[in-house]
């Protein structure tokens, strides 16, 4: 079973590779990153400051549109094609074929992700070169400081679960809905903990209780973002990183779960 998900897993990012509009949203990532010097320019002592912010930001972004766009065309490339025919005849079973895709579309985020980090650090590096030792005390954390990495890390647990939305919306909707319901969840996701505290803009307790079922039904992403802290040179703790990541990765389970339960359902016949 592992043997023929990963041959699923590495054909995904194979075809992801060749896909250019990845090529075209990683260019326009760097860009912006490499952008964030001249803006930063503006900004006499915070220059620093203002790459990390910008630079994590164009990774989140962009990686969220990546998740979005690769994660949507799961089962509606194969169906447009008419190769979904041809791999449900061959001894592949469903959950093999979600699981393998799954896994070939995230590998295809991290090499992504990769690559506009290794672009950041970059940056980071001419920054850190050109700078005086008077200058460098005053920042507020080391322009290479090894904690923006944990940041990127949850950016990248962040698109895991995004990606795991559009595989479940990719399995029963067209790809245009999917994108719309992915995106807008990832926009609820960052207020989810809105949820928790609704007792105190309403009476209603059907309405809590509601809003109490959604917030814990939902993804919570505001807890994985990271971003403002590692800027500011606060700590973030490596249990905290485990627990985040933790919760993360048994939603992506129930996501998946639910992605297979739903597209086992479907005939293609």
């Amino acid at each position: 079973m592992a043997t023929t998900v990963w041959r699923i897993a590495v054909n995904v990012f194979r075809e992801s590779v060749r896909d250019k509009v990845l090529y075209n949203l990683v260019f326009f990532a760097i860009l912006l990153i490499g952008a964030s010097v001249l803006i930063g320019q503006l900004s006499a002592g915070q220059e620093v400051k203002i790459i990390k912010d910008l630079g994590l930001a164009a990774m989140s972004i962009f990686g969220l549109f990546m998740a979005v766009f690769i994660g949507i065309g799961l089962v509606a490339k194969e169906v447009e094609k008419r190769s979904i025919y041809a791999l449900l005849a061959k001894p592949i079973t469903r959950p093999q074929f979600v699981a393998g895709k799954y896994i070939g579309l995230v590998l295809t985020l991290a090499v992504n992700l990769a690559i506009m980090t290794l672009a950041f650090y970059a940056v980071l590096a001419w920054m850190n070169w050109q700078a005086t030792d008077a200058l460098r005390r005053s920042w507020e954390a080391p322009a290479l400081d090894a904690a923006l990495l944990k940041a990127i890390a949850l950016v990248f647990v962040q698109l895991m679960i995004v990606t795991a939305v559009a595989t479940v919306f990719s399995t029963f909707s067209s790809p245009l809905l999917a994108a719309a319901l992915t995106f807008g969840l990832y926009v609820v996701g960052h207020f989810n903990a809105d949820l928790r505290n609704f007792d105190t803009v309403v009476q209603s307790k059907p309405v809590v209780w509601a809003a109490r079922a959604l917030y814990f039904l939902l993804p919570n992403f505001a807890p994985l973002d990271v971003k403002a802290q590692v800027v500011h040179g606060q700590p973030v703790t490596w249990g905290y990183m485990a627990m985040t990541s933790g919760y993360a990765l048994a939603y992506i389970a129930a996501l998946l779960v639910l992605a297979v339960w739903i597209f086992s359902r479907r005939d293609f016949k």
